[in-house]
């Protein structure tokens, strides 16, 4: 959006279908916040500790007008859990947010 050039914020606008998820990722240079407009979204994000696994998951399932925060830089995603199309509009309060997507391989079982 050009006319939020040099704003410090910028816009994006995602549409999911059933099912639909945006998997495991980082903004390391923004906080952002998630407003469903359309259907059913379960958003979570990872808030580390010293040991990897006494990390905890703060999660919630939304609905239309909902507002979900992730801090800056913590590992999060979004899922459609709901039977129709969803719709989220996130807000960064940075106009170069980043995007670090997490590689799946890293949660593979092998036996």
């Amino acid at each position: 959006m050009y006319g939020l050039n040099t704003l410090g914020i910028s816009l994006v606008r995602a549409d999911f279908e059933p099912k639909g998820l945006i998997p495991l990722h980082t903004h390391p240079r923004a906080t952002e916040l998630i407003t469903v407009l359309e259907g059913t979204i379960y958003a979570g994000f990872l808030l580390p500790a010293e040991n990897i696994f006494k990390s905890c998951l703060f999660s919630k399932i939304l609905k239309p007008g909902d507002v979900f925060v992730v801090p800056q830089g913590l590992v999060h995603f979004q899922y459609n859990v709901g039977r129709t199309n969803a719709v989220i509009l996130a807000s960064f309060n940075s106009q170069n947010p980043g995007f670090v997507m997490i590689p799946n391989i890293i949660f593979a079982v092998y036996s």
